[in-house]
């Protein structure tokens, strides 16, 4: 069991964007009866596919990658687990993806039985669960678009983008500012996950910063001048919708 930073709910980093976020006073303190913490190093494997799950969780810190393997062996990253994402599927014991740490990661977990008790019991519990899958509904729809029509270049700064708006969505971005994150993947993990070679990410983030779209401090500290140039590399506008 972990110790995080933060001593209760209210503290929480992702409070106000989890599955907890409109949980009053008593449902927190129902929630705070079942859950635990678990941390994991980079690169250790959450859960395997076709494991049975005791648990559900929401990120607290790190990233961690959905990866799919096919009968012979192929290997395929089919999404990103960001701060405040939610893991598992109430109703289903079986994990259907294979969860790894692509960073040091910080979970926090809910037993897998009292929490769909509370999903009967709680509607602030349920209602909050139905508006994040249908946000990861329209998350993976915005994705086929971005892996099927997208240049290289739009493909990279679509990733960058979404991990900018996310840290910036948690609060830890100071608005009206440039936005500076810590990129939580290797170009290895960036070409695997967007359909790209090594070399083509390289090159496509040395172009970014050439053209002043993005600098960089070491291998992953990413800032972000203006967020609407990095929107419009992506073929996106402002509001992050898609430019037609």
């Amino acid at each position: 069991m972990v110790s995080p930073a933060f001593k209760n709910c209210e503290e929480c980093p992702i409070r106000h964007r989890a599955v907890c976020a409109k949980c009053d006073s008593d449902e927190l303190a129902l929630l705070e009866d079942i859950k635990y913490y678990r941390s994991f190093s980079a690169g250790q494997h959450v859960m395997w596919a076709g494991d049975q799950m005791d648990f559900v969780a929401s990120v607290v810190s790190g990233v961690a990658s959905l990866t799919q393997t096919m009968e012979d062996g192929r290997t395929q990253m089919v999404g990103l687990l960001l701060p405040s994402d939610f893991v598992g599927r109430p109703g289903r014991n079986i994990a259907t993806y294979t969860v790894t740490a692509t960073s040091d990661l910080l979970m926090c977990c809910f037993r897998r039985k009292p929490f769909e008790q509370m999903i009967d019991s709680t509607p602030h519990v349920a209602h909050r669960l139905l508006e994040m899958t249908l946000d990861e509904l329209d998350a993976a729809r915005e994705w086929m678009l971005v892996l099927g029509r997208k240049t290289a270049r739009e493909k990279i700064a679509s990733l960058l983008s979404i991990i900018a708006r996310r840290d910036a969505a948690l609060g830890t971005a100071n608005p009206g500012k440039a936005l500076t994150f810590e990129l939580p993947l290797t170009r290895e993990a960036m070409a695997d996950y967007l359909g790209l070679t090594l070399e083509t990410v390289s090159r496509q983030m040395s172009a970014l910063k050439r053209d002043q779209i993005i600098t960089l401090s070491g291998k992953r500290r990413i800032t972000v001048p203006d967020m609407d140039k990095l929107l419009l590399e992506a073929g996106d506008d402002s509001d992050g919708g898609f430019l037609i």
